[in-house]
């Protein structure tokens, strides 16, 4: 039988950090109080001449590294982004030009800050269906390009980066189980509601939460899912090593940790340092805690999304 396993992982940063003490010196807000309601201290602002497909391109290439491969060797590209460069072309195929990759499939998907995990299981069934060897997952966002600057209620939240891992069909389980929700009856909840037409932005081009709302569901499901995800598996909470849900807001975590019965040291936190930044803050708290030692291979880690939409995932696997 054929598994798809994460064998390598990269990320990227811009090099603009901005503090909350940025915010606080114009707006009705001050350090202290975003990091109480959100543990966020910084987070990292693309320069205007970055785009997503940019930031997606520097994770590729150090995911690609670390897995010894060349842009060629991949059969698929999946760009999870809720920020694209365009309308259309994709992402996807932007940073297939961009790295070299030949002419393997690429796609994006739009599952806002679940929009990795579903990418990851998207890869996981071409892998095991026998379409593809290699695929390259990437998570990339340029959320500062879709905030209203005068709201302090959403403007502090978010960051831009990306995130990337390269899986790789294997006889060994790497990835055990996945599972992907939906309910669209959430879709006021968090939103961007505006589009193009004739040329001009009907509606609101700026991101739009109701916080309590966001907050009260996000931990509902994220318990759900991890539960369905493990049953799936036929494994146990006791059986995760590091869960590392969605970096949107440290009281979300660590409420997902405790109802799952989680000692909170086995909870990545990134979300301190990163901000919210959606599709991107999986695979990037991944890479972190990758390249820092703490996850190694043989560590079971549990992977979770939740946003707009609203979706909702997880993906267990076995690193």
């Amino acid at each position: 039988m054929t598994y798809a396993r994460i064998v390598a992982t990269g990320s990227y940063l811009p090099p603009r950090v901005v503090k909350n003490e940025e915010f606080a010196a114009r707006l009705d807000t001050s350090d202290e109080w975003i990091r109480e309601r959100t543990g966020i201290r910084e987070r990292r602002i693309a320069d205007p001449s970055q785009a997503s497909s940019d930031l997606a391109l520097e994770a590729s290439r150090a995911a690609l590294a670390a897995a010894q491969l060349q842009p060629s060797d991949l059969d698929l590209i999946i760009v999870a982004t809720s920020t694209p460069d365009y309308v259309f072309p994709s992402t996807a195929c932007l940073l297939q030009a961009k790295l070299g990759a030949g002419r393997c499939a690429a796609f994006d998907v739009q599952a806002v800050c679940s929009g990795f995990v579903y990418g990851l299981a998207t890869a996981d069934g071409f892998i095991r269906g026998g379409n593809a060897k290699r695929a390259l997952v990437v998570g990339a966002e340029v959320f500062s390009r879709i905030m209203d600057w005068n709201d302090r209620s959403t403007c502090v939240l978010f960051g831009d980066g990306a995130g990337a891992v390269v899986l790789a069909a294997d006889s060994a389980p790497g990835i055990h189980a996945s599972v992907l929700r939906a309910d669209g009856n959430y879709a006021g909840a968090l939103s961007v509601p505006g589009n193009i037409c004739g040329g001009r932005i009907v509606g609101s081009p700026y991101l739009q939460m109701q916080g309590n709302q966001v907050f009260k569901v996000a931990v509902k499901v994220l318990d759900e899912v991890a539960r369905e995800t493990l049953a799936a598996a036929k494994l146990r909470v006791e059986d995760i090593d590091w869960l590392i849900p969605h970096q949107a807001n440290v009281r979300i975590l660590e409420a997902t940790a405790r109802k799952l019965g989680l000692p909170l040291e086995r909870l990545v936190v990134t979300v301190d340092h990163h901000g919210n930044t959606s599709a991107a803050s999986v695979p990037l708290a991944l890479d972190e805690q990758v390249r820092a030692g703490r996850i190694r291979a043989g560590h079971r880690v549990m992977l979770q999304g939740v946003g707009g939409g609203f979706t909702w995932g997880a993906v267990l696997a076995t690193m």
